[in-house]
């Protein structure tokens, strides 16, 4: 197995790598220096003012939303609420700033509980009120150039959204800087590779790999900041002055691109690659997929606009094209860019790297050695392959699938799994017909609803009550959600969140819960080891290892963890 090949080196080798570790260390440590010395003069003034983009008309902000119901609004032919699946809908017209406004003002509460549930969760990631400045410094030292590598069309309408943003947080910054940082998150998310957010699979088939011939694109977007980040999200329709009409999967607040199609039939999805630490700021990468999805028509015109922007981390765009009725990836890292074209028709996407170009960096190996991403792919080949031609069905099951290769049971919510029971959404597109499928909660357990985007942008305005998804066309929700193991699924949730709530929880309990996962017995072996009983703790352990490990990382922490009850069992 090449988890085994990846990790034989010659002496020689270690020295070097030694070396290369022990110099990258050094050169972070002067990082933090400079961060701190950077904080002592003044944090605002030094490293995260941002001023907001100048406008001339802003007569948009007179404007006042008009109540249709409860969760209805409108601003002319501007509409946003709040279907019967639980999904909100939106709807926005205009030029830049405008149209930031109107989301503003319509999603207004919206837009403040994102940002509460946000900061919430990276509270309760990082406790550390400490290291929680040290991001802080961190963050705005990557990002003190950002608006700088942000079009002035998406300054403007980021602005204009703004104004919608909660009063709470002007400690951190101003509600534009804000907003602004926050379409990084993304990219901070998997930089900062020791906080776990992001880890998305997606796939195509086309021709003879379709059973109607036509193109056909699933996603689950597994961006993880807390289970009260993912409750509201919104199916957003925008009309802008410029470019394509589009539709787009968001959040409150959050005007960039994870998951798309414009009315060209092109559709673009993101998936994490293995990055290195960011030096400086430079264009988010939800940005840069709202430009293909905004201005491109095809493969080509996509490829055109992701070579002439910079990123800071490693990205995989996939691009479905109902014009070119088919799909690529379009690979991109700070300094590179490559595009994988597969010689049949189906192409899958994870979290590493398949084109010429960069699948040989030695990241992009480390990557497919040590993380979950190539174990991933090869279940998803596994299931298209065992599946035969798709359809939009098929993909969702596939979508929904929590097994290991060869259907082992590796628990539930193990990152080697497709699903992984922490996705913000999951969806499939049909390009050649512009219709989609977005999952509802929970994960991708619920019902896919349909909406036809002709039928949406052939709308004019919005009646009271008005349903608009297409509800023949509804996937059923997954039966999995009646099984006892999905029960005890959601007990095993609730037993972790208590731990990290720092709660004393029974580990007997934690593996009970979740028996074949490997996390289960690591959870457990923590709670143990923190009561002081190893040798228990280090029963765990050794448990855990007996299962399907998600990571490399993972696995170094079991090990690390039996040798420190070996010791404390001396003492």
């Amino acid at each position: 197995m090449m988890y085994t090949s990846a990790r034989v080196q010659t002496g020689s080798k270690k020295k070097k790598s030694t070396g290369k570790r022990i110099l990258k260390g050094f050169l972070y440590f002067l990082l933090f220096l400079v961060l701190i010395f950077a904080g002592l003069i003044g944090y605002i003034v030094m490293v995260g003012k941002l001023d907001p983009p100048q406008v001339a008309d802003k007569s948009a902000l007179q404007l006042q939303r008009k109540a249709l119901d409860q969760s209805a609004y409108t601003i002319g032919n501007n509409w946003f609420r709040k279907s019967k699946s639980g999904l909100y809908e939106l709807y926005v017209e205009g030029k830049p700033f405008e149209r930031g406004v109107i989301y503003g003002k319509l999603a207004d509460e919206l837009v403040k509980r994102q940002e509460d549930h946000f900061t919430e969760q990276i509270r309760k990631m990082i406790p550390s009120t400490t290291y929680l400045k040290f991001l802080r410094y961190l963050i705005g030292f990557f990002n003190r150039n950002l608006d700088e590598y942000v079009i002035d069309e998406y300054k403007k309408e980021i602005y204009g959204v703004s104004f919608a943003g909660s009063p709470n947080y002007g400690y951190i910054g101003t509600n534009y800087e804000r907003i602004m940082n926050y379409h990084a998150a993304h990219d901070i998310g998997h930089a900062l590779q020791s906080v776990a957010l992001v880890g998305c699979t997606s796939f195509a088939t086309w021709d003879e790999q379709s059973a109607d011939s036509s193109l056909i694109i699933g996603r689950n977007f597994d961006f993880y900041v807390g289970d009260k980040f993912a409750e509201e999200k919104i199916v957003a329709f925008y009309k802008p002055s410029e470019g394509h009409k589009f539709m787009m999967i968001t959040w409150a607040g959050f005007t960039g691109v994870v998951s798309g199609m414009n009315d060209q039939g092109l559709t673009v999805t993101i998936n994490a690659a293995k990055s290195e630490y960011p030096t400086g700021a430079a264009t988010p990468v939800s940005l840069v997929a709202r430009e293909i999805l905004q201005y491109a028509g095809n493969i080509k015109e996509a490829y055109a606009i992701a070579a002439k922007r910079k990123m800071f981390v490693s990205e995989s765009f996939l691009v479905g094209s109902a014009a070119d009725n088919r799909a690529a990836i379009i690979e991109k890292t700070p300094d590179s860019l490559g595009m994988y074209t597969p010689g049949q028709h189906f192409v899958t996407c994870t979290n590493h790297f398949q084109s010429d170009q960069l699948k040989g960096t030695v990241s992009n190996e480390k990557q497919m050695a040590e993380s979950a991403s190539m174990y991933r792919y090869e279940r998803l080949r596994e299931l298209m392959e065992r599946n035969g031609p798709n359809t939009v069905q098929n993909t969702v099951n596939i979508l929904r699938d929590h097994r290991g290769l060869h259907d082992k049971n590796i628990g539930i919510g193990n990152e080697k799994a497709i699903n992984q029971f922490i996705a913000h959404h999951s969806i499939v597109f049909k390009p050649k017909e512009r219709k989609f499928w977005i999952s509802t909660a929970p994960w991708q357990e619920g019902e896919y609803v349909a909406y036809d985007m002709n039928k949406i942008f052939e709308m004019k305005g919005l009646q009271t009550d008005h349903e608009i998804c297409d509800s023949a066309l509804i996937i059923p929700a997954d039966t999995f959600m009646r099984t006892d193991t999905f029960r005890n699924f959601l007990t095993y949730r609730k037993l972790k969140a208590e731990v990290a709530d720092h709660k004393k929880v029974d580990p007997a309990q934690i593996v009970a819960s979740n028996p074949m996962f490997y996390h289960a017995f690591v959870l457990a072996g923590d709670q143990a080891f923190k009561d002081e009983n190893y040798r228990i703790a280090k029963d765990y352990y050794q448990q855990a290892l007996m299962r399907v490990i998600a990571t490399k990382a993972e696995e170094v922490y079991i090990r690390k963890q039996i040798d420190a009850c070996d010791e404390k069992s001396l003492k």
